[in-house]
């Protein structure tokens, strides 16, 4: 029988930054400004059934790359950055994107037991 995920995840977007200095210098189009595809407070929640579909296609493919590791780790239960963040069901991360990032507040959501 599969282990069944005791978790869920909750995935916040804190912040979109741009660096413009750095899309004048680097970007083919630097007037591109932040990121388009996610909003500050937007909120997505993650089970097992919408992790294994990066959210039904609904969140970005890079993002996704950069903190899917930490959304597992919160759907098995773990805390990635213990010691590290002052509460163990937390994990603020970034997608990869060096000109114009978004940070990501990452948390782990126990569910009821039955």
């Amino acid at each position: 029988m599969a282990k069944q995920w005791k978790s869920k995840a909750k995935i916040t977007v804190l912040r979109k930054t741009y660096f413009e200095d750095l899309a004048q210098k680097y970007l083919s189009d630097p007037q591109v400004g932040p990121c388009s595809i996610f909003e500050e407070g937007q909120e997505f929640t993650v089970d097992k059934k919408n992790y294994l579909s990066m959210l039904d296609g609904r969140f970005c493919s890079e993002a996704w790359s950069a903190i899917s590791h930490y959304v597992y780790a919160a759907l098995q239960g773990g805390s990635p950055m213990h010691g590290w963040i002052n509460d163990e069901k937390v994990m603020i991360a970034c997608c990869n994107d060096g000109t114009r990032p978004v940070i990501f507040k990452i948390e782990r959501l126990e569910e009821e037991e039955d």
